[in-house]
């Protein structure tokens, strides 16, 4: 996913909006009962919650990702827009009508689109699936870097659990508390984001609206420097990432 470059002191805050809770109507699942090759073995990757939850041995998984902080509805898109480093930044995020086989997990695509200054930077293609308890576990992504001309450079961060030593880590805990901190990716040398649960229930203003069914994840990266901070909002998703907030959903 989208890697914010910036630390987000803090957010000036948002507000109560109630959204109904969203139901995806795929409601597949997959049953992996045989580990994908190149060895997927948990283990102690991280110092809080147990990304094993995410093992593709751990299914069934499902297609109809309901967590109430990410749910993923087919067709539903968010507008974040921003500044870093002087330059504008716009990012547009959908679900897709679209699935991909990961480690042996059939996934529901997410498309993240970025720009800067009006022009395509990167697109991100990201694997999701939603394991029994409801945890959301992220299968990885692939990534293509455009330049200028909007020739595709390179495909930096890309990455999927099964390949090279990578798990599946959690996007979103199934009953997210406080003080949680959990691997989002687990791809050794190229993403290891790690997420700790910072805030819930704080109020947040963005331009989409106002909402108090918060949740405040700091990330950290053993590949950069400081941290950064993703709010995510009960019946949408997320709504700010780093110095970019939600617009319209």
């Amino acid at each position: 996913m989208r890697k914010a470059t910036h630390i987000l002191s803090a957010i000036a805050c948002l507000v109560a909006l109630s959204i109904p809770g969203c139901g995806g109507d795929d409601d597949s699942a997959t049953d992996t009962g045989t580990e994908a090759d190149g060895g997927l073995d948990a283990g102690d990757t991280d110092t809080g919650l147990d990304i094993a939850v995410c093992a593709p041995e751990n299914g069934p998984f499902s297609l109809a990702i309901d967590n109430e902080f990410f749910p993923m509805v087919v067709g539903a898109q968010r507008v974040l827009d921003g500044e870093e480093d002087g330059a504008a930044i716009h990012l547009e995020i959908t679900v897709l009508d679209e699935t991909q086989d990961v480690a042996g997990v059939t996934t529901r695509v997410l498309e993240e689109k970025e720009s800067e200054d009006g022009v395509l930077l990167e697109i991100s293609r990201n694997f999701f699936v939603q394991a029994p308890d409801g945890t959301v576990c992220y299968y990885g992504e692939d990534v293509d870097i455009y330049d200028a001309d909007g020739g595709v450079v390179d495909h930096a961060g890309a990455w999927r659990a099964g390949v090279d030593g990578a798990l599946p880590g959690i996007q979103v805990p199934a009953a997210p508390e406080v003080g949680m901190e959990y691997d989002q990716e687990y791809a050794p040398d190229v993403a290891q984001d790690h997420g700790e649960i910072t805030a819930m229930g704080e109020h947040l203003s963005v331009p989409a609206g106002e909402f108090d069914d918060t949740l405040e994840v700091t990330e950290t990266s053993p590949f950069e420097t400081g941290s950064s901070i993703k709010i995510y909002v009960k019946g949408i998703g997320m709504v700010v990432d780093g110095t970019v907030v939600l617009q319209s959903y």
